[in-house]
């Protein structure tokens, strides 16, 4: 009864009156990440030492892994020591600095607010929802929480580095040397980090896309190799040409098309049984 009240208020909601809802959610999704980047921007040493330089840096501990796993399969590519990432970053233009501070601090203000923007999402769009389809959906803002920050952190062990790594030891030629702007660096730091966010909410993509009808299980097992070739494609895009780089960052996608395809299927029995239960009655 109470759902169905709801319901009823929802429809009588103008599209002007889901407009001033929609932009109070923004306004406070905008000063949460207000907020934190203003606290990033307190602490912007710290965040640019050892966070955002860090992957600049022969010790960082992705080097070390990235080192024994190519001991194992038996290559010694990935092995990094002192002097082996031959580039320096520079800041060419006046502001450079400052506005790369800023961007950081608000890029950071993006990540680390990114479950509460969820939150402020998912309060919008939930009234929409039946009561079954909310209790079905109960953990949405923890797990894509949890699959964005796994992404951020694949992004920023693995892409970076790999990438920084190729980068820096690629030369046209002897006499050119690697001086990278500041601005370039950061850029493709945020990129990795972004990217790889991303492109880990993809089960949660598909369980939405499977909850409209837009997708189902027989369609992502029929179209799995047009899969891996769009992912093969994308992980040449997010890292540098080199086949092992590119099959680091690919495995894990793959892993996650797979698990989409159990979701599909989870959600297609879940709604099949819903389906016979309303039959029923």
């Amino acid at each position: 009864m109470a759902d169905q009240k709801t319901k009823k208020q929802e429809a009588e909601m103008s599209f002007l009156d889901h407009l001033e809802v929609l932009r109070w959610h923004l306004i406070r999704s905008t000063l949460a990440v207000v907020i934190i980047g203003i606290v990033a921007f307190i602490f912007i040493d710290f965040l640019f030492e050892v966070v955002i330089l860090g992957p600049s840096y022969p010790e960082f501990v992705s080097y070390d892994i990235l080192c024994k796993i190519s001991g194992l399969v038996g290559m010694e590519k990935g092995c990094i020591g002192e002097g082996d990432l031959d580039f320096i970053i520079q800041s060419r233009k006046v502001g450079a600095q400052f506005n790369t501070a800023i961007w950081t601090s608000i890029t950071t203000g993006v990540v680390v607010g990114f479950p509460y923007i969820l939150y402020e999402f998912w309060k919008f769009i939930s009234p929409g929802l039946y009561e079954n389809e909310r209790k079905s959906s109960k953990g949405f803002i923890i797990i894509a929480s949890l699959l964005f920050f796994m992404g951020a952190f694949f992004g920023y062990y693995i892409i970076a580095p790999l990438s920084i790594n190729f980068l820096s030891g690629f030369k046209v030629a002897d006499t050119i040397q690697n001086e990278f702007d500041i601005d370039s660096y950061v850029g493709l730091m945020r990129a990795s980090i972004l990217a790889a966010g991303i492109i880990f909410e993809l089960p949660i993509i598909i369980y939405f896309l499977t909850k409209i009808g837009l997708v189902t299980p027989q369609f992502l097992r029929k179209n799995r190799k047009y899969a891996l070739v769009i992912v093969l494609i994308l992980s040449a895009i997010i890292t540098p040409p080199d086949v092992s780089t590119q099959v680091i960052v690919a495995v894990p996608i793959l892993i996650l098309y797979e698990i989409s395809i159990v979701i599909s299927r989870i959600v297609i029995k879940r709604e099949e049984k819903r389906l016979k239960k309303q039959q029923a009655v």
